[in-house]
């Protein structure tokens, strides 16, 4: 029985990265022999078994075969006969299939290293094809990795664009879908996971809400990137520098400005009332990819809401009050947080504005202050009851931001 670290734990090691999940593959052994050591099982389709002390993963080496559409269609082998190659020719990527031996040598058949040295996402063999999930995951690793001047390779992007035009890519589910996107707006540079679906022609299948902002012109004074697409690229970047590793923000981010491919084309450049036009949309994606509920909710808020975020220094204090009532701001200010986050990352994700300061942010955290310190309970002591507390705590909100935008006036 050999024991190796394969994977993440390898590739990072190499790449300089902190190592957060150490994985590894056991060579020459039966399930049996885990057991007697110890090991808890708790692979459901193959052998996995927990460390008894550690509680790390240790996977017996397998193989894959290809039996249906889709990435449930597999039949696996794992026995003590399965290699250590074999193993790691059925992973993605060859800088994952890279494997290191208790004292540190390493198995690279497929010539990771080169590719980490290049900075090159390349598929290991032919039977990429046959996981459409790995669309997803070399799209997140682009999201991961473009940082690092990674890309993937010509001859791995066109096996992609095969896959898709195969269909493979419609039988992915939505929580596969989404697993994969989430963690891809958590990374520091999510607009590369669009990118590479786009060029792989995924996104149209998987996001026709986003393909579509793609060559849907604004106006050139307020965006001078022009595409709505780029604008969206810039803005999930800038939610990534702004809250790294939120996807929630990350998804706000991505849902604000879906109402733009709504726009009449004799409008445009124009989006008059787009806030609106794409709260449908935000919901219909939402739905679809089955998305928790704090994302779907906040994303539709944002794309309903961000331009009164904008321009929250000129409502008057009844509509900021409103405002903040919509988002459970008073009660949540964590949910305030998220929202001018992403508003914050629109505003910053336009060609040359990465570093414009968002001065709505700290007048509306103001507002909110001020309106949550209005309590109930001296209207209560005045005699009044039900809904006239409701009202009169209402007015009083109105006055505390009315009061606090004049000092600091």
């Amino acid at each position: 029985m050999h024991i190796y670290l394969v994977g993440g734990a390898v590739r990072d090691t190499l790449l300089g990265r902190p190592v957060v999940d150490h994985d590894r593959v056991v060579v020459g052994a039966l399930p049996e022999e885990l057991l007697a050591l110890g090991y808890k099982p708790v692979g459901k389709d193959f052998p996995v078994f927990l460390h008894p002390q550690t509680g790390e993963e240790y996977a017996l080496a397998r193989t894959e075969r290809k039996t249906g559409r889709g990435y449930h269609g597999f039949v696996f082998q794992a026995d003590a006969t399965v290699t250590l190659e074999q193993d790691l020719a059925r992973r993605d990527l060859t800088i994952n299939a890279i494997a290191q031996d208790e004292h540190g040598a390493l198995t690279d058949p497929y010539h990771g290293v080169r590719d980490i040295e290049a900075r090159v996402l390349r598929h290991v063999s032919p039977a990429f094809v046959e996981d459409p999930v790995r669309v997803l995951r070399v799209a997140r690793f682009a999201a991961r990795f473009a940082p690092l001047g990674f890309s993937v390779a010509p001859e791995t992007m066109a096996l992609m664009q095969q896959m898709v035009r195969d269909g493979e890519v419609d039988h992915l589910v939505p929580e596969r879908v989404w697993a994969e996107t989430r963690k891809a707006l958590g990374e520091r540079q999510p607009s590369a996971f669009l990118r590479v679906l786009r060029e792989a022609g995924a996104l149209a299948v998987l996001f026709p809400e986003i393909d579509a902002l793609y060559g849907v012109p604004q106006r050139a004074e307020f965006h001078p990137e022009i595409d709505t697409g780029t604008h969206m690229e810039l803005v999930l970047d800038a939610a990534a520098a702004l809250a790294p590793g939120d996807d929630l923000v990350g998804y706000c981010a991505l849902c604000h400005d879906l109402g733009k491919a709504l726009t009449p084309a004799d409008m445009l450049p124009r989006h008059i009332g787009h806030e609106h036009a794409g709260v449908p949309r935000v919901r219909a994606l939402s739905a679809r990819l089955k998305v928790p509920t704090d994302h779907a909710t906040l994303a539709e808020l944002v794309c309903r809401e961000h331009l009164n975020a904008h321009r929250a220094l000129e409502l008057k204090p009844a509509t900021v009050l409103k405002l903040l009532t919509a988002l459970d701001a008073l009660r949540r200010p964590s949910r305030l947080d998220t929202f001018l986050a992403a508003c914050a990352a629109d505003k910053r994700g336009r060609l040359g504005h990465a570093d414009d300061d968002y001065p709505s942010a700290d007048y509306l955290r103001r507002a909110c202050a001020a309106a949550a310190a209005v309590q109930s309970a001296p209207f209560v002591a005045q005699g009044l009851q039900g809904p006239a507390v409701g009202a009169a705590m209402e007015a009083a909100r109105s006055k505390a931001i009315a009061n606090m935008k004049l000092g600091s006036i």
